[in-house]
């Protein structure tokens, strides 16, 4: 069986047509050993594809326009992969066919990272993401699922940095080396892991939380009353709350506001100080900031203007 990935030795950046029509193409682009992404924008091409092998690998599939279906061989599953999403798939052995619908216009983004890319990263604690990520994929596992996000705006923003660098630029493969770091930590950053070590009601408490949170994030009840809520009191909350997800209560409120800000982004509907209002800051100034020390991008970077 051919392997996915491909050992690099003259060229550390490879750019593949495996499709190229007027206004259609699928390209491939290798950019280390053990990573590369396949940029997909076809208008009437239906697309079939079946590989079988043995790589261990993590696949960040973003589908920005058009439907997918993944088909397990092996395990007779069928994941439904739809426009504006983004999703994370495991798997250590394929038997797979992907599909899509005719005289429909696909615009998506893969990338594959294989295990042992993976590895120059792990930290030693199985709690990290990419740490799980790769424990998991030393498992005898077939196609998994695991995450599915709507698209946000940063990682339109990175992908778009990726995608477009100049074929004849200077360092060009460590250049989109570093924007697809940049993307897998943005994405995986974005799942939760729970500790073997935490107890049952402590997670039960932490959720409950967390659950209301996701729900009234915008103008989030006062700790007490989060507590009491959660048929607890105000230090025991924060204490477990921070012990499971690694976070405050406030950093956890922060986050959901940012997230929900990145979506906003994206629609471009909004300007800055109404998505500010819309997430719960009364500052833009403020949000701006905020957002800044989080993605490592202005909003205002994000947010391009309607032609």
């Amino acid at each position: 069986m051919d392997s996915l990935f491909f050992n690099i030795t003259d060229t550390k950046y490879k750019v593949t047509e495996l499709l190229k029509n007027r206004d259609e193409y699928i390209k491939r682009v290798d950019i280390s050993n053990g990573v590369f992404f396949l940029d997909i924008h076809v208008n009437k091409t239906n697309i079939e594809t079946h590989f079988k092998n043995l790589d261990r690998f993590a696949a960040i599939c973003v589908v920005k326009k058009g439907d997918f279906k993944l088909y397990d061989n092996i395990d007779k599953r069928v994941f439904n992969l739809n426009q504006n999403s983004i999703n994370i798939l495991l798997s250590s052995k394929q038997d797979l066919k992907i599909t899509t619908n005719e005289n429909e216009q696909k615009d998506v983004f893969i990338l594959f990272i294989a295990d042992f890319f993976l590895k120059r990263y792990l930290s030693g604690n199985p709690n990290e993401a990419i740490d799980f990520l790769y424990n998991f994929l030393q498992e005898n596992t077939t196609c998994k699922l695991i995450n599915t996000l709507s698209i946000d705006a940063l990682s339109l923003y990175i992908i778009d940095k990726i995608i477009n660098i100049k074929p004849d630029s200077l360092m060009k493969s460590i250049t989109c080396e570093h924007y697809i770091l940049e993307f897998i930590i943005q994405r995986f950053s974005l799942f939760d892991i729970i500790e073997d070590e935490i107890e049952e009601d402590e997670f039960c408490i932490s959720k409950s939380a967390k659950d209301i949170l996701l729900k009234n994030f915008v103008n989030p009840p006062s700790i007490k009353l989060l507590a009491h809520m959660c048929a607890t009191n105000e230090s025991k909350l924060k204490k477990i709350f921070k012990k499971v997800y690694k976070t405050t209560i406030y950093g956890y409120i922060q986050k959901l506001r940012l997230e929900k800000a990145n979506l906003l982004l994206k629609e471009q509907s909004l300007n800055i100080g109404e998505i500010a209002k819309e997430v719960g800051y009364k500052h833009q100034g403020h949000f701006s900031k905020l957002f800044f020390e989080t993605y490592d991008v202005y909003p205002k970077d994000l947010l391009k203007k309607k032609p």
